[in-house]
């Protein structure tokens, strides 16, 4: 039985991939920094991934055949950007195929969609963390693949879905922008073609996000209509108007991968029907 550790397993994504490895016959091991998640058949590892020599320790134990690197803290250089050379660097000292989820927050947003291969151009502290992950992923571990991914869509407890039905609460003072415009991604969909990329040889970055391009105010009134809620009351602003530094429109054209992975990525109307 071949041995996956999943890096940031207690996150929503990680969590799912770990699943979903179980069920197809993986043996994983998943870290936490807090506290692990629900998932019955993991072996859990507390670890902080800005300690350096914790995480090679942690690698050099578990020797695994693969590694799939999904921990970040948003605003956390430290764990989003040195974490992730860390957990790359351990992962080809001992041999081990690497997976690193990045982000379409590297981007600084224009009409036209991006590309697999195009350079960053951050506009946020955020968006720098995740170019200069990917930048020592792909110096330390060259046959990495590095996933390139937008907003990640699961439950009424996943953090996107969450922040628009609070935002249709109209208690949280959360206002959804219509000029910033993204490709959500189901979770289980995300962590389908983590995986089917673990199985495979292909290195370098991939765009693996949803094919339907929406706003953020046409997400909150897709998730307003899946909890039966009314899509009027979502709050309507602009990046401009509130006065933020944040990618505008971010288009990532996915192609590539829905045309080498088994796994349909949804558009996201479609998960978040009725």
């Amino acid at each position: 039985m071949a041995t996956l550790l999943v890096v940031g397993a207690s996150g929503h994504l990680g969590g799912e991939v770990c699943r979903l490895a179980l069920v197809d016959g993986w043996r994983v091991v998943g870290t936490y920094h807090r506290a692990p998640r629900a998932v019955d058949g993991v072996r859990w590892e507390q670890i902080d991934v800005r300690d350096r020599a914790a995480v090679r320790e942690l690698v050099e134990q578990v020797r695994p055949d693969a590694v799939v690197s999904a921990a970040y803290v948003y605003g956390d250089w430290a764990v989003t950007a040195d974490g992730a050379g860390y957990v790359a660097l351990a992962a080809a000292e001992v041999g081990a195929r690497l997976v690193h989820i990045s982000s379409d927050a590297l981007h600084a947003g224009r009409p036209e969609p991006y590309l697999d291969d195009e350079e960053p151009t951050p506009v946020h502290r955020y968006g720098a963390a995740k170019a200069a992950a990917e930048t020592v992923v792909r110096l330390v571990h060259p046959s990495a693949a590095l996933i390139r991914t937008s907003l990640i869509i699961g439950d009424a407890g996943s953090r996107q879905v969450k922040l628009c039905l609070d935002a249709l609460s109209g208690r949280s003072g959360i206002t959804l922008f219509r000029d910033e415009i993204r490709c959500p991604v189901g979770v289980d969909d995300l962590a389908s073609a983590v995986l089917e990329l673990v199985s495979s040889d292909y290195s370098g970055l991939l765009n693996v996000a949803g094919p339907e391009a929406v706003s953020r105010v046409e997400l909150g009134a897709l998730v307003a209509r899946r909890y039966g809620l009314d899509p009027a009351r979502v709050p309507v602003g602009t990046i401009a108007g509130s006065g933020l530094v944040r990618p505008g429109t971010v288009r990532l054209d996915s192609s590539r991968a829905a045309a080498m992975l088994t796994t349909r990525l949804r558009p996201v109307s479609e998960l978040l029907a009725r």
